[in-house]
């Protein structure tokens, strides 16, 4: 079986269809029709273009049947290097990076921003398995779709071990990684991944409030205001918002989760480590640790700065990966 390509109607436009897939409808205010409604009410003008940018692309994966319309943003131009491709974080979206796309853009990046399947904003109706596995071969079957070329792929937080794990496994589809703060050391989801499927699922809705997320944001942020923190939060937890999200959280919990520590010095491409000095989520010592075991590594270190670097401090990671990227350090 093979995916068809995917185009776009206009608000009030009858659907339109190309091969199995339907057009993408467009409400009044840009936004793609399958984002949650509570995307209107984000302030963050960063977020809200971004946003309005998510298409779904088809993608075929072996363990599903049908194509899992695959939401990421596409770049505005080929670039001159080979293309930067970014992941987001634990239980997140794209919209992680809507301070730090722009920004790649203007310095002529051909920058894709991707979701990780079943996280962010894809269509999981037929809910797949949502194992690393999984994520893993969706990610590849997209890059041999749509980007092609080799490319300088980019993890923050849990992302990080998403790309340690896919640059170990597919290491001719990866040019160079950066790895922003050292989310590679956790064992999976430990004890977790043998909790009862109810108790898994009480433990995932409590991931999804409000109460929680704050408090993690809270954490994560260096001298942002607490207004900013709050529209943030519902930033990061729009795509909590569609139907199948529980389902595939739960999923991806009883599987056991990455573990990818013993993974490390298996990559050779040349890696950058950005690391927030103020981060009091994971240790300073992770991040000097990943330095030492990562074969062809620098690391840059940014002051006054928390969890997630390319969060509040974009201007300051774009410059980094671009000149990593330029000059490679």
């Amino acid at each position: 079986m093979t995916c068809s390509s995917v185009a776009f109607a206009p608000a009030g436009a009858p659907p339109m269809t190309y091969g199995n897939s339907r057009a993408l409808r467009v409400s009044a205010d840009g936004f793609p029709s399958f984002l949650p409604k509570e995307v209107e009410k984000i302030k963050d003008p960063f977020a809200r273009k971004l946003a309005k940018r998510i298409e779904r692309v088809p993608v075929q994966v072996s363990f599903s049947e049908s194509c899992i319309m695959s939401s990421c943003v596409k770049p505005l131009f080929q670039g001159e290097t080979n293309p930067v491709v970014l992941l987001h974080g634990f239980d997140s979206s794209c919209l992680e990076w809507s301070n730090t796309h722009p920004l790649l853009e203007e310095a002529r990046l051909e920058t894709w921003t991707v979701d990780i399947l079943g996280w962010g904003f894809s269509d999981l109706e037929r809910l797949p398995a949502c194992t690393v596995a999984t994520k893993r071969e969706h990610l590849y079957q997209l890059w041999r779709s749509y980007i092609k070329k080799p490319m300088i792929l980019v993890g923050p937080s849990l992302g990080a071990a998403v790309t340690i794990d896919f640059t170990v496994n597919h290491p001719d589809a990866v040019e160079k990684v950066v790895l922003i703060g050292a989310g590679v050391y956790t064992e999976g989801t430990g004890r977790l991944a043998k909790l009862p499927r109810a108790t898994a699922y009480a433990g995932v809705a409590l991931l999804k409030s409000i109460p929680l997320r704050l408090y993690a944001n809270l954490l994560a942020y260096k001298r942002i205001s607490y207004g900013t923190i709050l529209d943030w939060t519902s930033v990061g937890r729009l795509h909590c918002l569609l139907p199948w999200w529980e389902d595939a959280t739960v999923d991806f919990m009883l599987s056991g989760g990455y573990n990818v520590s013993s993974h490390i010095k298996q990559v050779k491409q040349k890696a950058l480590i950005i690391w927030g000095e103020d981060d009091k989520i994971f240790s300073r010592k992770l991040a000097v640790r990943l330095h030492c075991e990562l074969p062809n590594a620098i690391i840059r270190q940014i002051p006054d700065c928390g969890h997630l670097p390319h969060v509040d401090r974009p201007e300051t990671v774009s410059k980094l990966i671009v000149d990593f990227i330029r000059t490679g350090h």
